[in-house]
């Protein structure tokens, strides 16, 4: 099995679960660019003077136009991450002893807890495994977005009409 054909991260994120990765947000916001051209929302310049409509548009054409191509084609924020493991010569973070204490996986260790089962879960099944369940997880329509909605959105509430 080549695991060039998997969306990972070298950090132990699954990329084909992230929203900017899957194309879940480029969809999106080509989605609500083409909804707000075909309604014609440009009249809200005129109206509402604290929303400026047309860096709002351009937002949403940058949004619309890109997606993260993963770290292993060379997207992705700048990290150590890809520098040490190429120095190690790992395909990934996981597949390194020190990836519980590493300075380099801290952010994912914070950011994403689970990395820790993903890295506890290669040691019991391998790589290749890991990657091919997690890519069945991502086909069943798993993905980060509860996890971030945790995280950033520690209260929703909705308000009454």
């Amino acid at each position: 099995m080549n695991t060039r054909n998997y969306q990972y991260g070298i950090c132990g994120v699954y990329c084909g679960q992230c929203p900017n990765g899957n194309g879940r947000v480029k969809m999106m916001a080509g989605e609500l660019k083409r909804l707000v051209d075909t309604v014609r929302y440009n009249w809200v310049k005129d109206v509402v003077k604290s929303f400026d409509f047309d860096e709002f548009r351009k937002g949403l054409e940058w949004l619309s136009d890109s997606q993260c191509p993963s770290c292993l084609n060379g997207g992705g924020a700048p990290c150590e991450n890809r520098k040490c493991a190429s120095r190690k010569s790992l395909q990934s973070c996981l597949l390194c002893d020190d990836y519980l204490t590493c300075k380099n996986t801290e952010y994912q260790r914070d950011v994403y807890p689970f990395v820790v089962d993903n890295y506890n879960r290669v040691k019991q099944v391998g790589f290749e495994k890991h990657l091919e369940e997690e890519e069945e997880r991502t086909k069943a329509g798993i993905d980060l977005m509860g996890h971030l909605e945790r995280r950033c959105c520690k209260v929703v509430k909705l308000e009454d009409k």
